[in-house]
């Protein structure tokens, strides 16, 4: 199976919020207050340093829906829609079936909100699938935009940023009637968390639905099949683990989900759009910073680390 080198680093930029053991950039992101847990993953701020001409050119592949305020930067996403750019603005990004490329000129800022599956279609009956590998302003679909972003650029620290989204979110919770995600959505979450390499007939079963009731569930609240949101959750932690932002002990167990160093090279070429060994030697800054993020949050769910405590790549 493929030896991990030395993730690459892009020496340019400077992260505010630190770096790992291995120099990646690290985000300031945590766990949601309790009371809004069943509808919020995560929440981040990231602020990056970058000289004015610096053009970064990177990835987004996140696992959830993700409302995310842009202050600062000027961005390009090649999205299913086309290229959009993107300078100021309130976003609501949808969960991604692939790498979505990215690049960014000079220095950036961007706050956010992760989902949980099942989230969007609870409160505003937004259907997922839609936004798969697209964005739109979250203003259009009753997500707070506009007054979010003049909220945030009157200044604070990340988690003054992360306590005022927190409020703004119970406000919409509160309007939209606070209906609670799927439960079968929510379970076979923790599964893909767990286990992506489980069959779906099994999980099914586990759950204790019928396969083509999961794969209705499934399709509407995470916008693909259960197949595909498993066969992604293996990939994403596969590439933690080669940017350097995972348990170390958990290596074989993540290698042991491939058959072989083939099966490896086949799935995460087509879902990144590169091999393994060359994404490896690649600085991948803002793809790094989401992967930290999602391994805290699923290490979290596993109670292999509790909220707040010390991260085995810190």
């Amino acid at each position: 199976m493929l030896k991990r080198g030395r993730p690459g680093i892009d020496r340019a930029i400077e992260p505010q919020y630190g770096v790992s053991r291995e120099g990646q950039p690290l985000s300031y992101n945590r766990a949601p207050a309790p009371d809004l847990a069943p509808w919020i993953a995560g929440l981040y701020a990231t602020v990056v340093d970058a000289p004015a001409d610096h053009r970064l050119d990177c990835g987004l592949f996140n696992d959830t829906s993700l409302l995310r305020f842009q202050l600062k930067g000027q961005w390009t996403a090649h999205t299913a829609d086309g290229i959009r750019h993107n300078g100021r603005s309130a976003l609501l990004f949808g969960p991604q079936s692939r790498l979505m490329p990215i690049s960014v000129q000079g220095a950036f800022a961007s706050t956010g909100i992760s989902f949980r599956p099942g989230a969007g279609y609870a409160l505003a009956k937004s259907k997922i699938g839609d936004l798969v590998d697209r964005f739109v302003a979250a203003d259009d679909l009753g997500f707070p935009g506009e007054a979010a972003l003049v909220m945030l650029e009157a200044g604070g620290s990340p988690e003054d940023w992360l306590t005022s989204l927190e409020d703004l979110f119970r406000k919409l919770i509160a309007r939209t009637g606070g209906k609670l995600p799927d439960p079968v959505a929510t379970r076979f979450e923790s599964i893909a968390l767990a286990n992506p390499s489980q069959p779906v007939g099994e999980i099914a079963r586990e759950i204790g639905v019928e396969q083509r009731q999961l794969e209705r569930i499934v399709r509407r609240d995470f916008g693909m099949s259960p197949k595909k949101v498993l066969r992604r959750s293996r990939a994403l932690d596969m590439a933690s683990h080669l940017r350097g932002v995972a348990d170390h002990e958990e290596a074989e167990e993540l290698a042991l989900r491939y058959f072989d160093q083939s099966h490896l090279i086949h799935e995460f070429t087509d879902l990144f759009g590169m091999t393994p060994g060359r994404f490896v030697e690649t600085p991948l800054p803002i793809l790094t910073l989401a992967l930290e993020s999602r391994q805290a949050r699923r290490l979290e769910a596993l109670k292999r680390l509790a909220p707040g405590g010390i991260r085995p790549w810190e």
